[in-house]
């Protein structure tokens, strides 16, 4: 799958911790800055990962634990037309 260069920052109630489990995409593998977890999941049925850099998940970067970052193949916000504050729902696999 090819991620839309961007993702779609979701504020959660509670904090979300990344399971160990997870894969793993070391900056180096990808040309980055960061190395991240991906956390396989769905968005309006759509399959969807779960980024989550290593400095945000120790909580000492631009986001708590409670907001997560979501990509995809498609632009979510433009294609479900989602503005902030809308109520979605994300089944993690």
């Amino acid at each position: 799958m090819r991620l839309f260069p961007g993702t779609l920052n979701i504020h959660l109630k509670e904090e979300y911790q990344v399971p160990g489990s997870c894969t793993r995409l070391e900056a180096s593998e990808y040309g980055g800055r960061v190395s991240v977890s991906l956390v396989p999941c769905r968005i309006f049925g759509r399959r969807a990962f779960i980024l989550r850099t290593d400095a945000n998940e120790e909580g000492r970067r631009h986001y708590p634990r409670s907001v997560i970052e979501v990509a995809s193949d498609v632009n979510l916000r433009d294609l479900y037309n989602l503005e902030d504050g809308s109520q979605i729902e994300i089944e993690v696999e």
